[in-house]
């Protein structure tokens, strides 16, 4: 996947601090009056780590997905070139079915700070509040929890149920809190996932112009409403982390947090 529509430095601390990345109305029309059809008839199963070329041929409906631009360079900002494909998936939601999915976090628990991998969702179709929706917690990717630990909550301070126009794209860390609403209207509600991991290492893969904008201090101390203010010091503190693992900038600070708790004066580095 090469294209130069590369997300910005900016949009990358945004990216940090709320764990997703999402573009409305992105697809263009012909595709998404292609998408039920594709999705009814079934796109294959590929193994696990498989490389994009040889998950979606070419001219695939998938690959034609992820190769608008704009889909392209977020995917290439976040996850590099030639990212693998961990698994995708269909997901339905069928009319007045009734039940919700739990709050969950994809996978086991996962640790990792200087890297992670990335969640493509397409909503083909208009997705209304009757409809349901994806439900999300911006901000919760790095509270570490292990599948659906957070199940038994039913609503969070600040969640969103996404309602959005036909052709939406949202790219998610890998640990958002998330889960898929009920939907009671008439119409059956789709969504097509594609799970990429990194190949490379995830550091300065987007454009990085404006690395030094002041903004990204401020996307980087966002407080989100599901969290009490001094426990989202803790927040903060893991999205400097992240930061300077994209960055390779270790000198990279908010309010002297990471630079304190890094201090150990005498030790061997």
């Amino acid at each position: 996947m090469t294209t130069t529509s590369l997300l910005s430095s900016v949009e990358v601390a945004r990216f940090v601090a709320n764990g997703f990345h999402r573009m409305d109305a992105i697809v263009p029309a012909e595709l998404n009056e292609q998408a039920v059809a594709v999705f009814d008839a079934g796109i294959p199963a590929v193994p696990y780590g498989t490389p994009v070329g040889k998950a979606f041929e070419e001219g695939s409906f998938a690959r034609r997905l992820i190769e608008i631009p704009a889909v392209a360079g977020a995917i290439r900002s976040l996850v590099g070139p030639d990212p693998t494909v961990d698994h995708h998936a269909v997901h339905i939601r069928e009319p007045h079915e009734g039940a919700a999915q739990p709050l969950h976090g994809d996978a086991i628990i996962d640790t990792r700070i200087d890297a992670f991998d990335v969640q493509l969702m397409y909503y083909p179709q208009e997705v209304t509040g009757t409809m349901g929706g994806t439900l999300s917690v911006p901000g919760s990717h790095l509270r570490r929890t292990n599948e659906s630990d957070t199940g038994r909550y039913q609503n969070l301070r600040g969640q969103t149920r996404l309602t959005c126009p036909p052709g939406t794209v949202v790219l998610l860390h890998h640990g958002i809190w998330h889960g898929g609403r009920r939907n009671e209207s008439d119409i059956r509600r789709y969504m097509f996932k594609i799970r990429f991991n990194p190949t490379v290492p995830q550091v300065r893969l987007w454009d990085t112009a404006d690395l030094d904008d002041p903004r990204i201090s401020g996307e980087l101390s966002r407080y989100f409403p599901w969290s009490e203010h001094a426990t989202s010091r803790l927040e903060i503190y893991n999205r400097i982390k992240m930061w300077r693992a994209l960055t390779g900038d270790n000198s990279f600070d908010i309010d002297y947090w990471a630079t304190r708790v890094a201090n150990r004066p005498g030790r061997a580095a």
